[in-house]
């Protein structure tokens, strides 16, 4: 079996917190560190195996002893790696893949799905390019943030951001500078 260790403990602690609307990346990253472990038998089976009772073979005790250690650790690192504020609103279920099931179920509600749009729109239309971070690193930022909106069904965007690119135009409080440099007049390009 897996020998616990402070890495494990580590890895609980940097994990991203499931806060209601990064349920993709968050069960992404759980059944990963289910697998690495060999603790995921209990979101990958379908049912509990049965009960151990005085007739039931050594396989059969092993099996279920596996399955348990695994349902058990399974919920614990879920409902470790949430947000506190909605560990309250979260099912009461005691098998991991109910749990993982139901906590789908929730963060793709109608009004999940409105939260996330309002908050990628919060972000694209807010966010500034504040030369802290290399410019290709903001790009990609923002391009993801429009291809997630895009999948989300937002078909509208476009127009959404000629607004917005409007509205920037108009504050005039931001400034671009270009800055070249003098090519000699033998090594550019001879123009027709």
């Amino acid at each position: 079996m897996f020998a616990a260790s402070p890495n494990m403990f580590a890895c609980a602690d940097s994990f991203i917190k499931f806060n209601g609307l990064n349920y993709d990346e968050w069960s992404e990253k759980i059944r990963f560190t289910l697998g690495i472990m060999a603790l995921d038998i209990a979101i990958l089976t379908d049912e509990e195996p049965s009960a151990i009772k005085e007739d039931s073979s050594e396989a059969e005790k092993t099996r279920y002893e596996a399955w348990e250690r695994s349902n058990r650790l399974s919920l614990n690192l879920m409902r470790m790696t949430m947000a506190e504020n909605i560990k309250p609103s979260m099912p009461k279920t005691e098998k991991a893949r109910e749990f993982m099931q139901k906590v789908k179920e929730c963060s793709q509600s109608e009004l999940a799905d409105k939260s996330i749009v309002g908050s990628f729109m919060s972000q694209l239309t807010t966010k500034r390019f504040d030369w802290s971070q290399p410019i290709h690193d903001h790009v990609t930022h923002m391009s993801n943030l429009a291809s997630k909106l895009k999948t989300l069904g937002m078909d509208e965007l476009k127009a959404v951001l000629i607004q917005e690119e409007g509205r920037l135009k108009k504050m005039r409080d931001q400034a671009v500078h270009l800055v070249g440099h003098d090519v000699p007049a033998a090594a550019r390009p001879n123009r027709v």
